[in-house]
């Protein structure tokens, strides 16, 4: 890590600020779980399972008691210049490595070294990886404020500076052991960020929406609802008979109306509910109905425009 670097780090604790954050909810354990392995089968085909998992909380003096003895150090900027840190033991190192180079992993352990520049370049791509997966995965998630944007920053080739670089605070700590090529070989992987949240949280839930209507709905639906066809029945009178009455009617028989009148026409729907009144008239040469308000006063049959005839005002029975 060159000293500019160092030197930034270091000012950014001497002015840090009281950091915003909330304690999130599950997920991050399950979503590391699956960003890790998916990221080393994507980036070197190494089939990784995780068999256990293990989120606990360690201040920074705790912490600094975890990593591997020759393990990989990793460290890993967040938002609003938060640092993280991934520890990777050696098993898991090598596996990684040496998947890219002779695309198998010996059943042999490592040989015992201490990390170097070009085996963090080999994995780097692997961490940053895993860390979008994990974002990705934790998209919904409350975990996101805590355990989202985070990306590989630098390899730390001697572990006695962490105590100076990461910020004196509590971390959440992911401590997972895996099983690498089926059970070949074993190692294990620690992922620590600051508990305190630096990052977005998840967006809420949008409320359902109603889907907006096509352009052209509202006229489509008033055109067809305007162009349905309405039966109207003109009733001018009524009148009521015994059954025996209706049972003996004959062809050409006459049957008397008495309070039938043209200018008090009832128009009715088919349901025979009254809708309005009209009276008689004509229109270029056909008769025609003139709407007409309920206090319209009786006129004379002359005055509807059409003269009586005899026989009006009686019911034909054919």
């Amino acid at each position: 890590m060159g000293r500019q670097r160092m030197n930034d780090i270091i000012r950014r604790k001497m002015a840090r600020a009281v950091p915003a954050g909330g304690e999130g909810g599950p997920g991050a354990d399950h979503g590391w779980r699956l960003a890790f392995a998916r990221a080393a089968r994507d980036c070197t085909g190494l089939l990784v399972e995780v068999a256990a998992m293990r989120l606990h909380r360690r201040s920074l003096a705790e912490l600094l008691e975890l990593p591997p003895d020759r393990g990989l150090l990793a460290l890993l900027d967040g938002p609003q210049g938060g640092l993280g840190l991934l520890a990777m033991s050696p098993e898991v190192m090598s596996a990684l490595i040496e998947r890219q180079t002779t695309g198998r992993v010996s059943a042999s352990p490592p040989l015992p070294r201490r990390p170097t520049r070009t085996d963090a370049a080999m994995v780097a791509g692997t961490i940053d990886r895993a860390l979008e997966e994990l974002d990705a995965l934790l998209a919904e998630e409350a975990d996101l404020v805590w355990a989202g944007g985070f990306r590989y920053a630098s390899f730390l080739e001697d572990p006695r500076p962490l105590g100076l670089l990461l910020e004196d605070q509590p971390y959440r700590v992911l401590t997972a052991e895996l099983a690498l090529e089926g059970g070949v070989r074993q190692g294990g992987l620690i992922l620590a960020l600051p508990a305190e949240g630096r990052g977005l949280s998840p967006p809420l839930p949008r409320p359902l929406e109603q889907e907006p209507a096509a352009p052209g709905f509202p006229a489509a639906l008033a055109e067809a609802v305007m162009g349905a066809g309405c039966v109207l029945q003109a009733v001018i009178g009524r009148v009521v008979l015994p059954l025996h009455q209706v049972l003996a009617l004959q062809p050409d028989q006459l049957l008397p109306l008495p309070e039938a009148s043209l200018d008090r026409i009832a128009l009715e729907s088919l349901d025979g509910r009254r809708l309005v009144r009209a009276r008689l008239g004509q229109n270029k040469g056909m008769r025609a109905l003139r709407l007409a308000p309920e206090a319209t006063p009786a006129v004379a049959p002359a005055e509807a425009g059409v003269p009586m005839a005899p026989g009006d005002g009686l019911l034909a029975a054919g």
